[in-house]
C-alpha cells in the first residue's frame, strides 16, 4: 500500500521504507523541507523511482536490514538516487542488519537516538540533491564561460536545472522573461548556434545522466523528461545524434553527452559566448538602434528587456 504525506505538493519528495512509529517523525523532522512518500516494500520505492522524480530513499535499520538482497538491487539499479539509512532503535539484532545495509550499498547511516540526529537527517536529505550531476556540469560550465556576462551565465543555468516540461525556445523564453524573438536573433547575431540547440543537447545530457541508473527503461526516461511518449523521445534523439534511444542509452553517460555538448556548442565558441547577452540589449544598442531606425523614418521602438 502506499501512503503520501501531507499535503506539500511543491517540496522535494523523499521515498521512505519506515516502521510506523518512524514515519510521523520524519515527518516533522521535514516540515517545510520535502515530503514524505511512505512505502511498504522495496517494489513501492522501486515503482516511486520509475514513475516520479524523487530526492533521495531514506529506508529504516528495522525494516529494510531483513531485506538487504533487495535493497541491494535498488542501489545497484539507481545509483544516482541519494539513499541513506536510519537508526531509531537498537537490538539485538542491530549490527547485523546495518552491516547487510552498509554491503548492499548504503554508504549513509544516520543515529537519530539523539535529538542532534534529526538535524543531521533533515541536512543529508537536503544536501544529497537529484541535481547534483548538474551543479558538476555548471561547476565546469562556469570555468568555460570565466567573464561572461550575467545573463548568458543564467541561460545555460537555466537549461540544465529548468523544469522538464520547458521543452521549447518559446516556453525557455517565457521562464526567463524575454521575447523569444530577441533571444534567437541576440544569438544569430553573434553567430551562434540557434538557443533550441543548446536547450536540446542539455535535455539530452539530463537523459544521458537518467540511463546511468540501469533500472530506468527508455520509457522512464521519456516520462520524466515529460517527452509526450518513448517514441517523441525516440525521435529526438534520432534528429539530434542520428541514432537510436537504445544506441544513445549505451554510447553515452551523462559526462559522455556533456564533453559532445561542450565540444559542438561551447569550446568552438568561447570568445562570442563571453560577450553573449542573450536576455538583454548590449550597451549601446537602443541608442544605435534607435538612430537606425530614424534614418529610415521608423518610429523608435522600445526593446524588449
Amino acid at each position: 500500500m502506499l501512503h503520501d504525506a501531507g499535503s506539500t505538493a511543491n517540496l522535494p519528495p523523499i521515498t521512505t521504507l519506515l516502521t510506523p512509529a518512524e514515519r510521523p517523525r520524519v515527518d516533522a523532522a521535514g516540515e517545510g523541507c520535502y515530503r514524505t512518500l511512505h512505502r511498504d516494500s522495496v517494489e513501492d520505492i522501486i515503482h516511486d523511482l520509475k514513475s516520479r522524480p524523487v530526492q533521495a530513499v531514506l529506508v529504516s535499520v528495522s525494516c529494510a536490514g531483513p531485506l538487504a538482497t533487495r535493497v541491494a538491487t535498488l542501489v545497484r539499479e539507481f545509483p544516482r538516487v541519494p539513499a541513506v539509512a536510519l537508526l531509531s532503535d537498537f537490538e539485538r539484532r542491530t549490527p547485523h542488519a546495518v552491516l547487510a545495509l552498509g554491503q548492499s550499498g548504503i554508504r549513509r547511516l544516520v543515529d537519530v537516538r539523539q535529538p542532534a540526529g534529526w538535524r543531521e537527517l533533515r541536512g543529508a536529505l537536503m544536501a544529497d540533491t537529484g541535481d547534483g550531476g548538474q551543479r558538476g556540469i555548471l561547476g565546469q560550465l562556469s570555468v568555460d564561460l570565466a567573464g561572461a556576462p550575467e545573463d548568458c551565465w543564467r541561460f545555460f543555468e537555466t537549461i540544465f536545472l529548468c523544469p522538464p516540461r520547458i521543452s521549447n525556445v518559446r516556453m525557455l523564453s517565457r521562464h526567463l522573461g524575454v521575447l523569444p524573438s530577441s533571444m534567437m536573433s541576440r544569438f544569430f547575431r553573434a553567430g551562434l548556434p540557434a538557443p533550441k540547440r543548446y536547450l536540446a543537447l542539455a535535455r539530452l545530457v539530463r537523459a544521458a545522466r537518467l540511463f546511468e541508473n540501469s533500472g530506468f527503461s527508455i520509457a522512464n526516461v521519456a516520462y520524466h523528461l515529460e517527452f509526450s511518449s518513448p517514441q517523441s523521445f525516440g525521435r529526438h534523439v534520432r534528429t539530434l545524434l542520428h541514432m537510436t534511444a537504445g544506441d544513445f542509452r549505451h554510447q553515452y553517460d551523462g559526462m559522455g553527452m556533456f564533453q559532445r555538448f561542450r565540444q559542438e556548442l561551447i569550446l568552438p565558441y568561447l570568445s562570442a559566448l563571453r560577450e553573449l547577452r542573450p536576455l538583454t540589449a548590449p550597451p549601446g544598442w537602443v541608442a544605435a538602434h534607435g538612430a537606425h531606425r530614424r534614418s529610415r523614418g521608423v518610429a523608435p521602438r522600445r526593446p524588449h528587456p
